[in-house]
């Protein structure tokens, strides 16, 4: 695995090479402990996501990515140097959970997406959609803090215009406060459940803001395929 030295030194050089043509808008970046075990809970738009927000947090993320990014053994290689590793959709992945809950044992950060995939539109937390329960639990076995983030901007990096110096794409991303997982006592189900409706509150409340604020421009918004093409869905 990467160490903390290289990942920092590889987050500063790719933030660099991006410059020229992506402008970026971190805010609350403050939120993220430098140190300790922790779970960041971004909305997730697009396969830009995780590389974005990983070199533009202070600290290495260790994603909980997709398996079947990992079939491939140059990218799966690479995302486990990264410190990335692999989960089953659909399904309690065990293995995937017992490495979370190490990792964070390790006084890592753990990069879970609570939607469960790429969600756009009314299947999206940011548009009123429940979130899976995975992080809770995660947080409720670890007592781990979890770091609700709202990312903007990345699903419009899909059209290869946005990568032009000239059109220069814009993402937005925001960190906010670290929420206390759910009580370890009681009625543990109950617990998780109340927690992931705060954390889609929360995550709804830091993207309405994050518009009111920064009067993103409505082409920046999370949009679906269908529509940036043009096309209605039906």
């Amino acid at each position: 695995m990467l160490s903390s030295f290289g990942y920092d030194l590889g987050a500063a050089c790719i933030r660099g090479l991006l410059s020229p043509f992506l402008g970026r808008r971190v805010l609350g970046l403050h939120h993220v402990p430098r140190r300790g075990a922790c779970i960041l809970a971004p909305n997730h738009i697009s396969h830009f996501d995780p590389p974005l927000i990983g070199i533009n947090t202070h600290r290495q993320v260790d994603w909980m990515a997709m398996q079947e990014l990992f079939v491939n053994p140059v990218l799966g290689g690479t995302l486990r140097w990264l410190g990335s590793f692999p989960v089953g959709r659909g399904t309690l992945d065990r293995a995937a959970v017992r490495t979370a809950i190490g990792r964070l044992k390790e006084q890592r950060m753990v990069g879970v997406f609570p939607e469960g995939g790429l969600r756009i539109g009314p299947t999206s937390v940011l548009e009123g959609a429940p979130l899976k329960p995975g992080v809770a639990a995660l947080s409720q076995m670890t007592g781990a803090p979890v770091i609700p983030c709202v990312i903007v901007g990345a699903d419009a990096l899909y059209d290869p215009r946005r990568w032009l110096p000239w059109q220069r794409g814009r993402v937005w991303i925001v960190f906010g406060e670290p929420l206390k997982g759910p009580a370890d006592l009681g009625n543990k189900a109950q617990a998780r459940e109340e927690f992931e409706v705060l954390l889609g509150d929360v995550l709804r409340r830091m993207f309405d803001e994050l518009c009111r604020t920064e009067h993103i421009p409505p082409e920046c918004l999370p949009q679906t395929p269908q529509r940036r093409k043009g096309r209605e869905e039906s």
